[in-house]
């Protein structure tokens, strides 16, 4: 007997779900909104379209398909089997949240507002999701490359943006850094505000402001097997120094990390929840991580 089909539905609480749950009720909502120069109909528009477009995929699916729905929150204590089939409604940051969670799943980004959100992951309108997920075999899907950071104790964690290596609350974090490739290794004690390596895909935020303030304008394609890393803030002093704080890593490159401070906070695409801890002594290695998103055009 073949396998069950399911379809993972992802999404994420609307800003008026939260706004009832803060206020208590939609007139204190709206109170609060209209005390602050916004309308409480473009969050209910915005809730509404939401909705419809989950809806709309939900009653669309054969009967006999297994469904599971998951909010962006629970994301970190849902286990994806290999052949769901996952549908992201919401805004790009949703698809990159949920990326490091699969393996080689399927992902179809759904967009409820066009025009809201640039739309570079969620492509498809609710009724393009519904046919890609009849005849996935149809559907043109692009590999994205990840970063993924690897522990000396075996742990790891994967990101389709960027991952962040630093100190919990952004102060300063002491470590050595290696780069490590090419046969050559350099080295260097630095005291920074935490390391970032981005992906391509990751190459329009958290890299494209560091990029920009320093004038650099080679970052990776999406596609490209490259991540650009930045040290932010290194400080200089008698016993650290600034001269690694850039660069790229491709094939067979990393970034050898080796704590010094009491403990750092490892997370990728700002799931800070969802982090990993560094201990005094410990080596992280930042590189290229072995799969990719498999996300549908």
């Amino acid at each position: 007997m073949p396998p069950r089909t399911r379809v993972v539905l992802v999404y994420r609480r609307t800003e008026l779900t939260e706004l009832i749950e803060r206020h208590a009720t939609r007139g204190q909502a709206e109170f609060y909104l209209r005390s602050r120069g916004r309308s409480l109909e473009d969050v209910v528009l915005r809730h509404e379209a939401a909705v419809r477009a989950r809806d709309a995929i939900l009653t669309s699916l054969p009967s006999e398909w297994a469904v599971a729905e998951v909010e962006r929150e629970d994301l970190v204590r849902f286990l994806p089997e290999p052949g769901d089939r996952v549908v992201v409604v919401g805004q790009d940051g949703l698809v990159a949240n949920v990326a490091k969670y699969l393996s080689d799943q399927l992902v179809i980004g759904v967009d409820p507002t066009p025009g809201v959100n640039p739309g570079v992951l969620v492509r498809h309108r609710a009724a393009d999701a519904v046919r890609i997920l009849l005849a996935p075999e149809r559907a043109h899907v692009a590999e994205l490359t990840m970063a993924q950071a690897k522990f000396d104790d075996g742990q790891e964690l994967t990101a389709l943006n960027e991952i962040y290596l630093g100190h919990a609350s952004h102060q300063s974090a002491r470590y050595e850094l290696a780069a490590l490739g090419s046969g050559q290794i350099f080295r260097e004690n630095q005291s920074s505000s935490g390391l970032i390596a981005g992906t391509g895909t990751g190459a329009t935020g958290w890299c494209a402001s560091l990029a920009g303030d320093r004038g650099v304008r080679d970052l990776p394609g999406a596609g490209e097997p490259r991540l650009a890393w930045f040290v932010r803030e290194a400080w200089p002093s008698p016993v650290t120094g600034r001269a690694l704080t850039r660069g790229l890593l491709g094939p067979g490159e990393e970034l050898a990390v080796t704590v010094q401070s009491d403990s750092l906070v490892v997370f990728g695409d700002g799931m800070e929840r969802d982090r990993l801890i560094a201990l005094a002594g410990q080596e992280v290695r930042l590189g290229l991580a072995g799969r990719r998103l498999r996300l549908a055009l």
